[in-house]
């Protein structure tokens, strides 16, 4: 599922080591060296050559990146080499420490918790406290407002099962509680919350189901109805999240480049997130959706080395 292109015969982590020492010295920066290093290798990879890199040099790699290169590459080569667990940690962090808190941020914190297996949210959880001297529930509580807050606490510190596990009747049960709330527009009901943030995947895919069949009509639809706020966002993209992420991300690709002027951040974490993920799955969607490839999405919308860093994830060669 993955569009990230590991060669057959990959150099050591100290030979790798040593050809991005190479690209840094000099006048100018040889930043295709840098792509072919590090924007083909895997997470494993990637860990191995900053460790190799601290030891040879007695510096770290982010900060010799940060000294040579700069703007929309450098952030998105620098959120590619971190640990994918404290790359998640620090964009919420950034989330969360957004001057403007609303659904555009605070989506990335559903994407960590609803479109990623359940170790990971908790491997997420561990750097976060690591990072930042406190855990992510407690950053939220201090800078979120309720209902978000009950809402999002919910959602990342659950611990959700993660095999394909599934009871018709709590599905039937479940679905019924929240067309309840719904229809009241509840929408931080404890059945929402509870929900949408301890049952295992299959679980709420099947719970979606007979919503959809009981009531005749999507709970996402019915969600809509209840007016246009941050919570009834991010119960959507939640869901989305949850029922097909591969939709979300193409969602959130398009939404990027879309219009004048193109979200960077936005674009940026969508291939870097997912390239080692579902990749595959998402330019399957997209280029259904919008009749266009990711890779064409890119091509129109960024340029130079960022452009030549995205193309290099989603699987094209420099």
């Amino acid at each position: 599922m993955a569009t990230l292109i590991v060669p057959e015969i990959v150099p050591s982590p100290i030979q790798d080591s040593e050809t991005l020492k190479k690209a840094f010295q000099g006048w100018g920066t040889d930043k295709k060296a840098v792509i072919r290093v590090l924007g083909q290798r895997n997470a494993g990879q990637r860990k191995k050559i900053t460790q190799a890199y601290q030891q040879l040099y007695n510096e770290s790699i982010f900060d010799s990146l940060r000294s040579e290169i700069s703007g929309d590459f450098l952030n998105a080569i620098l959120l590619w080499t971190y640990d994918p667990p404290e790359r998640d940690a620090r964009l919420i962090n950034d989330a969360l420490k957004a001057r403007k808190k609303g659904v555009k941020h605070l989506q990335v914190i559903v994407e960590v918790a609803c479109a990623s297996s359940p170790h990971h949210l908790m491997a997420v959880r561990q750097a976060y406290c690591s990072l930042f001297d406190c855990s992510v529930e407690e950053d939220i509580a201090s800078n979120i407002q309720l209902p978000l807050r009950k809402f999002l606490v919910a959602l990342v510190s659950s611990y959700r099962y993660d095999k394909e596990v599934v009871d018709m009747n709590v599905a039937k049960l479940e679905a019924a509680h929240l067309h309840e709330s719904i229809k009241k527009k509840e929408l931080d009901h404890n059945h929402v919350v509870w929900i949408l943030g301890t049952r295992n995947f299959f679980q709420l895919r099947a719970t979606f189901a007979c919503y959809k069949q009981e009531y005749s009509s999507t709970i996402d639809q019915d969600i809509l109805k209840c007016g246009n706020d941050d919570l009834q966002a991010l119960l959507r993209i939640t869901i989305l999240c949850i029922e097909s992420p591969e939709k979300h991300f193409a969602e959130v690709i398009n939404s990027s480049v879309v219009g004048l002027g193109t979200d960077e951040d936005s674009l940026t974490r969508a291939i870097v997130t997912r390239a080692e993920v579902d990749m595959v799955k998402i330019n399957e969607e997209y280029s259904r959706a919008y009749k266009e490839s990711v890779v064409d999405a890119v091509i129109g919308d960024t340029s130079g080395d960022y452009k030549n860093f995205l193309l290099t994830l989603l699987g094209n060669q420099i």
